[in-house]
């Protein structure tokens, strides 16, 4: 393990006090835990001082010592052992902190790495001229198969390439880090597949298998040797719902029937899968109504169940905000979850109180309601 310090003495401020909102925080925490535990607060408490001045400073960790009644040197080695802890000033706009673990490597955070020693500085820990911007390498940053990855305060940012590394450096740098959107930087939701998922869609495949299955073991079993060589009649010929008429004659139709009955001391067979219900017609009167596409539409990802897919579809029925979707009434939710053959997933997720807190405040009323960001 490297040796942690803290910064040096031209680098220290002459005290530390958290701000109101903070100290009142600092006060309910600290009463989480049983009389004579208090102690057990250190690591929150230190991550709030270096959330409120960027890095721990000694002042930070005294102060932490006086409220916890905790002797200096037992919350410095708490500061020291956990890397979590910057012990020195970082950028005070971002600092960037790239995973150079295996995965990550291998998919080139080597290049992150260089793009953080010519925009940022060429040593990490160092800041730029500005003192706006840091970096450093970490271990696991708990994202792999997103792999390469950094994370900036709370937010992870993965599928990076160097050209967008660059960009999201230069945004923070401007002061406008809120509008880059944590997470995958490609067509990919949290981590499912590139390009959306492709398994696991409908049930049909699987309803297909087993009656294929089972058919196939009927033919075996049942159809007389004098049979073998018959012509089998379609899906075309047979399927009412393909709405093709039965070409075969009504006497070998009849015969076929007879042939399929059951013996009388043979159980029955299993009813056959239920077919899978047709899409409603795009002329249902039950269809949300649509609007043209407006300068800047709403994120529909931010409501969590909807993917670029389904924002796409979505968009080509002419939703495009979140009032929209908002609005929508029993009949209409269920038009749109027979539409996308979601089973129920519209009402599950709620996508209704998702989108009326977004409409209503953006991501902060959402947090609000939900106690958490929208992904």
């Amino acid at each position: 393990m490297s040796v942690r310090r803290l910064a040096e003495d031209q680098f220290q401020p002459a005290a530390f006090a958290f701000n109101d909102e903070n100290a009142v925080w600092a006060d309910k925490t600290i009463q989480k835990y049983p009389a004579g535990r208090q102690q057990s607060a250190v690591i929150p408490l230190l991550m709030r001082a270096q959330e409120q001045d960027g890095w721990v400073t000694r002042a930070a960790i005294e102060k932490v010592a006086d409220m916890l009644d905790m002797a200096y040197i037992r919350v410095l080695e708490v500061a020291t052992f956990y890397t979590q802890f910057q012990l020195g000033p970082v950028g005070t706009r971002a600092h960037v902190q790239v995973c150079g673990t295996t995965p990550c490597m291998l998919r080139g955070s080597e290049k992150l790495m260089g793009v953080c020693r010519s925009k940022i500085h060429q040593h990490p820990f160092e800041r730029n001229a500005e003192g706006t911007l840091s970096w450093e390498e970490v271990e696991c940053l708990g994202a792999c198969v997103n792999a390469p990855m950094i994370m900036i305060g709370k937010d992870t940012y993965e599928d990076l390439t160097p050209e967008r590394l660059e960009e999201i450096i230069d945004t923070f740098n401007a002061g406008n880090g809120a509008s880059v959107k944590p997470g995958p930087q490609i067509d990919r939701h949290f981590s499912s597949p590139e390009g959306g998922p492709t398994s696991l869609l409908t049930e049909e495949p699987k309803a297909k298998a087993k009656t294929s299955a089972k058919k196939a073991d009927a033919d075996a079993v049942s159809v007389p040797p004098s049979e073998a060589a018959r012509p089998k009649s379609t899906d075309a010929e047979t399927n009412a719902a393909l709405k093709t008429p039965v070409t075969a004659p009504k006497a070998a139709a009849k015969n076929a029937a007879a042939e399929a009955a059951p013996a009388a001391n043979e159980k029955p067979a299993k009813a056959a899968a239920a077919p899978i219900a047709a899409k409603p017609s795009l002329e249902d009167k039950n269809r949300p109504a649509g609007i043209a596409k407006p300068a800047a539409p709403d994120d529909l990802k931010l409501i969590s169940g909807v993917g670029p897919k389904i924002e796409a579809i979505l968009n080509e029925l002419g939703i495009f905000t979140f009032a929209q979707v908002g609005a929508w009434k029993k009949a209409e939710r269920e038009w749109v979850d027979g539409y996308l053959n979601f089973k129920g997933r519209i009402e599950r997720d709620d996508w209704v109180k998702q989108a009326k807190a977004l409409a209503k405040g953006g991501e902060a009323e959402y947090i609000k309601v939900f106690g958490k960001k929208p992904r």
